[in-house]
């Protein structure tokens, strides 16, 4: 199924409950040949959020990638209820398949306090409106990019447009840093929850691939194999993803063939909504 806006996607994300505490995701292929992690992370958070009351909202996800998901096979997500307390609220959730777990992640969700308020300042980038999306650009230049490339040459369900769109292509050393604007596509309807499960999904894109650009003028991102190992995000405030959001997304350090990625995500006024950080498994293919 080809996913051309954010109602496709929510359709592919939505979830089956099969018994208490048990739900059923299906899996849509992006052109990589296994499941992709947004696409877990966003269903594992989904079911976190039903075994909830509607007043608690998600403040921060930890997760573990254990094997990579079946494209052929649905997801079953197990969650475990592990606390219910007067602020604050725990979810267990685990995803399998084949009888094995895939991924595991703890969810804490918050009622609604008043508190303390500071962030770090949005740093000063062409706005998207001066940008081509990666979508445009891939097409643009696909007879200079690497078959490996060409199988994600298809139409998105989020819009991506790079502040620096060759830093990740071309064959020399970069700076560990890049910008990338991005919203979903479409209209669509929505609470909280559903901005918070479509920004899991595209908080997955553009983070492993950092890491590599230090190391371009030695090997190339097609030669490199990357895996996601975990995932943490942190939801600060109100956000909508059918209007421009800006990742920022830089790599501290790469060693023992993991690549170390964060994120921040700020609204197009300059507020910081979320964060995240990831690392990966980075090591050349063997030949």
């Amino acid at each position: 199924m080809t996913l051309k806006n954010a109602s496709d996607l929510l359709k592919v994300l939505d979830l089956e409950q099969i018994e208490v505490n048990i739900f059923r995701g299906h899996n849509h292929d992006i052109g990589a040949n296994h499941v992709f992690g947004g696409q877990v992370l966003s269903q594992a958070l989904h079911a976190a959020t039903l075994t909830v009351p509607e007043d608690r909202i998600a403040h921060s996800m930890h997760a573990y990638f254990i094997l990579p998901g079946d494209l052929a096979h649905p997801i079953i997500y197990m969650v475990d209820q592990v606390r219910d307390g007067g602020s604050f609220t725990t979810r267990r959730v685990k995803a399998i398949q084949h009888g094995k777990d895939i991924f595991i992640m703890a969810v804490s969700l918050q009622t609604k306090q008043e508190g303390l308020h500071h962030q770090i300042d949005m740093p000063n980038i062409v706005p998207p409106e001066e940008l081509q999306s990666d979508e445009e650009l891939l097409h643009q230049f696909s007879d200079r990019l690497p078959e490996s490339f060409k199988r994600f040459l298809r139409p998105r369900p989020i819009e991506f447009r790079p502040v620096d769109p060759f830093n990740f292509i071309l064959p020399e050393k970069q700076e560990p840093l890049r910008h990338v604007w991005f919203k979903a596509k479409g209209d669509y309807e929505g609470d909280h929850t559903i901005q918070q499960r479509l920004l899991a999904y595209a908080s997955d894109y553009n983070l492993l691939t950092t890491a590599i650009q230090p190391h371009q003028d030695e090997i190339q991102i097609h030669q490199v194999q990357l895996a996601s190992l975990d995932h943490a995000m942190w939801f600060h405030r109100p956000f909508v993803m059918n209007d421009w959001l800006l990742y920022e997304v830089d790599s501290p350090s790469a060693s023992n063939a993991r690549g170390f990625t964060r994120g921040s995500i700020f609204s197009k006024d300059g507020t910081l909504v979320a964060s995240v950080a990831q690392e990966g498994l980075i090591r050349p293919k063997r030949k």
